[in-house]
């Protein structure tokens, strides 16, 4: 039996070190708008914020550029 290593349950503070400066005030303005961090995916251009809110995704990058239809994939 395998163990999933994906844990839906964390909350920000668990992801919240691996974000930039860029990154948290972004995430900090989608908050507002009622975005919820997901996760963050670790790439080679850099970290990945990944965000939802009521069925919506966004993603915001290294730079802090918010992408409210990005091309990322969620596993189920």
């Amino acid at each position: 039996m395998t163990h999933e290593r994906r844990q839906m349950d964390k909350d920000i503070h668990y992801f919240w070190e691996d974000l930039n400066l860029a990154q948290k005030f972004s995430v900090a303005e989608l908050q507002r708008f009622g975005y919820d961090l997901l996760f963050v995916r670790h790439m080679a251009e850099g970290n990945l914020a990944v965000l939802t809110a009521d069925g919506k995704i966004a993603a915001i990058d290294i730079e802090g550029q918010i992408d409210t239809e990005p091309s990322v994939i969620l596993r189920h």
